[in-house]
């Protein structure tokens, strides 16, 4: 299936970019970290499969799929898209690969104890080339050299965003972040 074209047929124009965007982050990450760079390719451009719909439309298909979600995700609709874009994948476009499955589904929050494509997909889509906030470019380069470190810069950004636009925190990226702590702890 060519998911480049899918994708674009499927989403806006800044949407798909940012997709393509993570995509070739994913990929660049995968091959510099020794991982299958085509699974990263392909995770990257579907991860936000799921952010064509509204939050009122992902709620209805996560009903629809059975899907169990927690109240925090259920009430912060742009983190909805994650775990209903996975079962969609899965669905609609018949992607049973549970490595890229898993990624998609926690690249909005995190989770503790995120295999290392987890995490490479969830830091190339906070990265992409059209991401902009402060410190992203010590971040990019940082990823290439010190994953962890890199992903806690991340975290700490989107935690800070979060908690300055006085949205609810979920758990999960604190016991991301909590978790990345406790990997490098034990690295030294």
């Amino acid at each position: 299936m060519n998911y480049p074209y899918l994708m674009k047929e499927m989403l806006d124009d800044e949407l798909y970019r940012h997709c393509l965007y993570t995509a070739e982050a994913a990929a660049s990450l995968a091959k510099c970290y020794g991982i299958d760079s085509e699974n990263a390719y392909l995770t990257g451009m579907v991860h936000d499969y799921g952010k064509r719909y509204s939050a009122q439309e992902l709620l209805g298909k996560a009903e629809e799929l059975g899907l169990s979600l927690d109240p925090i995700t259920r009430r912060q609709g742009k983190l909805l898209h994650a775990p209903v874009g996975a079962a969609l994948l899965e669905k609609e476009l018949k992607i049973s690969d549970a490595e890229i499955l898993e990624a998609v589904a926690c690249h909005t929050t995190g989770r503790s104890s995120m295999t290392l494509f987890e995490k490479i997909i969830y830091l190339a889509d906070k990265i992409e080339k059209s991401r902009q906030f402060e410190g992203i470019e010590k971040i990019r380069r940082t990823a290439y050299t010190n994953l962890e470190q890199a992903l806690i810069a991340v975290i700490d950004a989107a935690i800070g965003s979060v908690l300055s636009r006085g949205l609810l925190l979920h758990p999960r990226s604190v016991e991301f972040r909590n978790s990345l702590l406790m990997e490098i702890e034990e690295q030294d």
